[in-house]
């Protein structure tokens, strides 16, 4: 175990993004749906559980004595998916993006040997994703987070064409991370929201990618996605059995399974069988470690819940340190 552990799934919380868009419009409207997709009981937890964490999330010196804590070396450290802002125009989305791009930056060269970062881009507005990636990359981020979807665009869309070319061409470190579920008011009770719908989510935008042929046309894109890619990679036997016996499921040039070893997934799956079996799936050199750092869906020691998992000693230095210090350039 010489290497150093690196967690790629912990987050930013950004007071700067959300002075911009306070009192908008758009941001009520988008409240008000993301009320109504979680549910009462489940906002009455959500703040209180934010709050605590608020050191954690701001205080480059609080998450440093937590990572000592943990054991962990490096995190990658992405903006809080609230602060997506997926329903902001050109103007305020290209505001978001600088805000969050240049406090991230700040907060990561705090400790620039420890704390690595990434930027967003405005998925609601594709035109605009490849000057948003720009952006990131010039201030020192190594990519940027995306969700699953946004209002109106999914991520096999032509128009994000350019983004995965420039990615692609760029070496960005992409992070698939969803924010909220478009199966609305069926999860909004014992936080369905987030337990089921957070790995449908997943899911659904993997198979955009692979049905699609985007990983076809790009194979060079470095894109990790959280929670271990959701139910996808645990079930990807249905989805090479369509793609044999559907001729409308053939957008892909091969067996949907096999796009599974040119994708990136974080550990959080909160199961050492299914962490084993996303190692099978897809290849131990494509599992990094992860703990959603610091909300309470995570785990607060993402290096027991691997040791946990079983397996053998050069897959789990690989998810605990060789495949993340390769990909990030570590």
């Amino acid at each position: 175990m010489t290497g150093p552990a690196v967690d790629v799934h912990a987050h930013l919380l950004l007071p700067e993004v959300e002075a911009l868009v306070a009192g908008q419009v758009g941001l009520a409207h988008a409240r008000a749906l993301d009320a109504r997709r979680n549910g009462p009981k489940a906002l009455s937890v959500n703040g209180p559980m934010v709050a605590a964490r608020v050191p954690l999330l701001t205080d480059p010196a609080a998450r440093l004595a937590a990572m000592d804590a943990q054991g962990v070396d490096v995190q990658l450290v992405s903006p809080s998916p609230s602060h997506y802002h997926y329903w902001a125009d050109e103007e305020t989305a290209r505001k978001v993006w600088e805000a969050a791009h240049t406090a991230t930056a700040a907060h990561c060269a705090a400790a620039p040997e420890r704390l690595r970062g990434l930027g967003l881009i405005p998925l609601q507005h594709p035109h605009l994703a490849v000057e948003a990636l720009d952006h990131a990359l010039s201030l020192g981020l190594l990519g940027v987070e995306l969700s699953s979807h946004a209002p109106g665009v999914e991520l096999s869309a032509p128009a994000l064409e350019p983004f995965w070319s420039r990615a692609a061409e760029t070496g960005a470190v992409l992070f698939l991370h969803p924010f909220g579920c478009t199966l609305d008011e069926r999860l909004d009770r014992w936080y369905l929201s987030n337990t089921v719908g957070q790995p449908a989510e997943n899911a659904v935008a993997l198979s955009h990618l692979i049905f699609s042929g985007v990983l076809d046309r790009h194979p060079g894109l470095k894109l990790i996605a959280a929670h271990g890619g959701g139910y996808l990679p645990t079930h990807i036997g249905r989805s090479d059995h369509a793609w044999r016996v559907r001729p409308d499921a053939r957008g892909c040039a091969h067996e949907p399974s096999s796009y599974l070893r040119r994708l990136y997934f974080d550990s959080l799956v909160h199961d050492p069988h299914v962490l084993r079996e996303l190692v099978r799936a897809a290849g131990a050199d494509r599992v990094l470690l992860g703990s959603d750092f610091p909300f309470d869906m995570g785990t607060e020691d993402p290096l027991a819940a691997l040791t946990e998992a079983g397996l053998p000693p050069a897959d789990h230095a690989a998810v605990r340190s060789t495949n993340a210090i390769a990909l990030l350039g570590i």
